[in-house]
């Protein structure tokens, strides 16, 4: 007697997501029912998420640096990490420059009592020096109550490091980083068997929320965001699979279901890790690659953020009646290029890089407040992007580390 096929994690995500957006819909009329009663659940398993970030960071990232067991590899792979984050941020400005330019067109110009009603207070933009005297912190613990990734991932390298070059003496230390990660991800894979839950209460929540509506609300700035998210996806991250990777990129996608579906309901990154991290190494990445390169592109990595900096830019800037020129589409890749590190761990990064890029290009920040409104829709979007893409680096990277162990 054949045994019953299971129903695989991804599928099950699916479901749930789909059966959260039928409910919410059941809920248009009350939606305090699911405010109060229905997403409660859902924050509980993205509080169970953020709890693991910082451990999963820690000691998966020294495990990583201890298994590369030598320093001089450690920065090697992670010259070669950031030049790949860097090189798909600045193409996904680009893509999403080239879309939004096909549609602007169609984007309305609003009157001036429309614009002068406009209010937003932008968060202030940290200094580059800042940024960079905030990588090193000052106190062991601070960074990880806070949850501050950079100075976290900068912590966990030095004690990878640390161990490394303590040689047979850290051999002790370095074993039970090892063991403590192995504990560590066991705990992650049991708060992401209930993955299809969270996700299902947290939709139910969104649409019970926010209807139809606030799909229809800006839907053509939206799907102008979501067709270079797309194409990005498809053409950038297909190619990096397929040509660098050595894979199939339908076989790719497949496996970053479970990942790329809780990045969008859950739209954080962070939250997103330990599934990012578990589905990228099913797909044979190797782990002390992707326990470094995951993490690193968690901080700094955002193609999906890029593009709606682009979409976003552009859009504002015609509802002002502002045509930009090519001055300015350059100074839009290179300042959220930057950007991109510059508000990294910031609360609010997305707004935070497109308040930095409307100052660049001389549009008033105001010009947020059009879309704030339906910022969620854009957000979901990219940080699916954004974990995406992480994932098609901790790939490349392994299989360069495969070839040149085999020489």
């Amino acid at each position: 007697m054949k045994e019953k096929k299971k129903i695989s994690l991804p599928l099950w995500i699916l479901i749930g997501m789909v059966a959260g957006i039928l409910v919410g819909l059941c809920f248009l009329k009350a939606p305090q029912f699911t405010t109060d009663y229905i997403k409660p659940i859902g924050t509980i398993y993205i509080n169970l998420l953020k709890c693991l970030v910082v451990p999963v960071v820690i000691f998966s990232i020294a495990d990583g640096v201890i298994n590369l067991k030598d320093l001089k590899r450690v920065g090697s792979v992670g010259v070669k990490t950031f030049v790949y984050y860097m090189l798909t941020t600045a193409v996904a400005i680009c893509i999403g420059l080239v879309i939004v330019n096909l549609f602007k067109g169609f984007f309305p110009a609003l009157d001036n009592a429309a614009l002068e009603s406009l209010e937003y207070t932008a968060k202030e933009s940290p200094k580059v020096m800042d940024v960079i005297v905030n990588i090193f912190p000052s106190n062991f613990l601070q960074p990880m109550v806070s949850t501050d990734m950079l100075p976290v991932i900068v912590i966990s390298l030095l004690i990878g490091a640390g161990v490394l070059a303590a040689g047979a003496e850290g051999a002790l230390v370095g074993r039970a980083i090892s063991s403590i990660n192995a504990v560590v991800l066991k705990i992650m894979m049991m708060v992401i068997r209930i993955t299809p839950i969270g996700v299902f209460c947290l939709m139910t929540n969104v649409v019970a929320v926010n209807g139809p509506a606030i799909v229809g609300k800006l839907a053509l700035i939206i799907a102008v965001a979501y067709i270079a998210y797309i194409i990005h996806a498809v053409i950038v991250y297909g190619f990096s699979v397929r040509v660098l990777s050595g894979m199939n990129p339908i076989k790719f996608f497949k496996g970053m279901a479970p990942a790329m579906i809780t990045a969008f309901t859950t739209t954080s990154s962070n939250a997103t890790l330990p599934l990012t991290k578990e589905c990228v190494t099913k797909l044979g990445a190797k782990e002390e690659v992707s326990s470094f390169v995951l993490p690193f592109g968690a901080t700094i990595n955002m193609d999906g953020s890029a593009i709606y900096q682009a979409v976003a830019a552009v859009f504002i800037a015609c509802c002002y009646g502002i045509d930009l020129s090519i001055g300015d589409m350059a100074m839009i890749v290179l300042t959220a290029t930057l950007a991109s590190i510059g508000t990294a761990g910031v609360s609010g990064a997305g707004m935070i890089m497109l308040a930095m890029v409307l100052t660049s290009i001389g549009i008033p920040v105001e010009g947020i407040a059009i879309i704030a409104g339906v910022d969620k829709l854009f957000d979901m979007g990219r940080t699916t992007l954004n974990i995406t893409g992480d994932a098609t680096c901790a790939l490349w990277i392994s299989r360069l580390e495969e070839k040149k162990a085999a020489k």
